[in-house]
């Protein structure tokens, strides 16, 4: 398999080469296309992501192809400027015959690893952002949902991209990272465990291989004591329970101001008890990806009951089309309830791990330093939110949070914008998707450096050395560093030493 990666970056390299030559415009304009084919197969991509991934229709909908038809138009609009090169500013005057031009260019191949969880908008939007960057795209979506890999490759048939240029491959997850860093691809995107991502880095790093991981996470929201409730509770069900929970962006843990504890809990059980799980577009809550995600979670929420952790509302069954009751912790289904667990503390499960289900822990906390060091105490750092009236409040508060993302008065809905990063630290990963810093991942960046110093013969800082160049840079620092008078005192040996530059080398200094 090794040796098929080999071949398939082969072909892909001596594409990029021609297709980075291209205009931008000229790129662009294949990827224009890609809209309009998205479009076409709207109700194909739904039922796709629905069969293979069990999210209900309304969320393949809302968080993979919305996002995804979003994307296209602001990628290609600016990926343009971001291609560009452009002049930095001067550092200094004394340095102004020095000119500095920041240039892009592509890494060539691309390896993209994607997850199960969203297995068409998170690839999708890297792939786009590749391709109109000027690389080629090898890759690899999870095995359980193959399908998502397979329609963007159709897609990208269908706007006749040169041969070679992309490619779709589907190997067991365990194999692709050793065969995609083996088989010489330029750098590696995955999305995934922290687990993986760290197994990933290990084996870049023989490379050198540059790499960019997003990985798990385990948010908190942070409810203030003057936060709308009613508001925040709903926001945290669906930031919480859609997909099932299955959101390396999702909430976790909510945090609620000990004053609103007890409003909370009754409105956000009252809530959870309403959803309705089930596969029709009126339903709230589908099916989890596997059996084994399903006995994953059970364990985590059986560990955190025995540390003492409550479970202080759970949603109901239903039946499903066999009649069997379904969407209970025990039963054979892949349906899992929403869960709300109170009484939780460090060394549970759902505070210190990332519990990939439709399970939440709540606990109150005391004043906003009590707030931000509960939500500070993770090994993750992906995102997080603030739910107050008071917009100051949330910034300052905002600002606190090790987070890569945190929103106010919403959660989870930072991976639909195009615009914004993604991406977060410690556990969470390293580097960003989406938005300017997502495009600048695809890029290399290099700095040209000139010089328009009219008739200089040399440097005046080059050999031969002497007194007289010593001299000169101390006045240098003098006159970037001194008192006035030392300023004006050292202008004459400054003087001494810039004329140095139309010295031939062999001159007395």
């Amino acid at each position: 398999m090794m040796q098929d990666i080999s071949i398939l970056v082969e072909k892909a390299r001596i594409a990029q080469r021609q297709w980075a030559k291209l205009t931008y415009s000229k790129r662009a304009g294949y990827i224009k296309k890609v809209k309009r084919i998205l479009a076409e197969k709207r109700d194909e991509i739904i039922e796709m992501i629905q069969h293979e991934n069990g999210k209900l229709a309304v969320d393949a909908l809302a968080a993979e192809l919305v996002p995804a038809i979003m994307a296209v138009p602001y990628y290609i609009k600016q990926g343009r400027r971001l291609c560009k090169p452009h002049t930095l500013g001067g550092g200094n005057i004394l340095l102004f015959f020095k000119t500095a031009v920041m240039t892009y260019e592509p890494w060539g191949v691309i390896g993209i690893i994607s997850p199960w969880n969203y297995p068409f908008s998170i690839p999708f939007s890297e792939v786009i952002m590749a391709l109109l960057a000027g690389n080629a795209v090898i890759l690899k979506t999870a095995a359980l949902t193959p399908g998502s890999g397979r329609v963007i490759a159709k897609i990208l048939e269908a706007v006749n991209l040169p041969e070679g240029l992309f490619a779709n491959v589907e190997i067991p997850g365990k194999e692709a990272g050793g065969a995609f860093i083996s088989g010489g691809i330029d750098k590696l995107f995955f999305t995934g465990s922290t687990a993986v991502g760290k197994k990933l880095m290990a084996l870049a790093a023989e490379r050198l291989l540059p790499v960019t991981l997003e990985l798990g996470g385990a948010d908190a929201a942070i409810i203030c004591k003057d936060a709308d409730i009613d508001r925040a509770a709903s926001g945290i069900i669906w930031g919480a329970f859609s997909n099932v929970g299955q959101s390396c962006g999702g909430v976790q843990r909510v945090l609620v101001h000990k004053d609103r504890y007890n409003e909370f809990i009754k409105i956000i059980k009252e809530k959870v008890e309403a959803l309705r799980p089930g596969n029709d577009v009126s339903c709230d809550l589908g099916r989890l990806v596997s059996i084994s995600r399903k006995e994953e979670v059970r364990k985590q929420v059986n560990e955190c009951l025995a540390k003492g952790a409550e479970i202080a509302a759970q949603s109901g069954a239903f039946t499903d089309s066999d009649g069997k009751a379904a969407g209970t912790l025990n039963d054979g289904s892949l349906y899992f309830p929403a869960i709300v667990l109170t009484g939780i503390k460090a060394g549970m499960p759902v505070f210190d791990e990332e519990v990939f289900g439709p399970v939440i822990g709540v606990l109150p906390f005391n004043d906003d330093a009590d707030a931000i060091n509960l939500a500070n105490a993770s090994p993750y750092a992906l995102s997080g939110s603030v739910w107050t009236r008071n917009r100051k409040q949330a910034e300052k508060m905002a600002a606190l949070i090790h987070a890569g993302s945190v929103m106010i008065n919403d959660h989870l809905m930072s991976h639909g914008l195009a615009q914004t990063p993604w991406g977060g630290y410690g556990a969470s990963g390293i580097g960003k998707t989406h938005g300017e810093s997502g495009f600048r991942e695809m890029l290399k960046s290099k700095v040209i450096i000139g010089d328009i110093l009219p008739g200089a013969k040399r440097q005046p800082w080059w050999q031969p050395y002497s007194q007289k160049l010593y001299n000169g840079l101390i006045a240098l620092s003098d006159v970037l560093n001194a008192p006035p008078f030392k300023r004006i005192a050292a202008l004459p040996a400054l003087a001494g030493f810039f004329l140095l530059a139309w010295k031939k080398n062999g001159d007395k200094k």
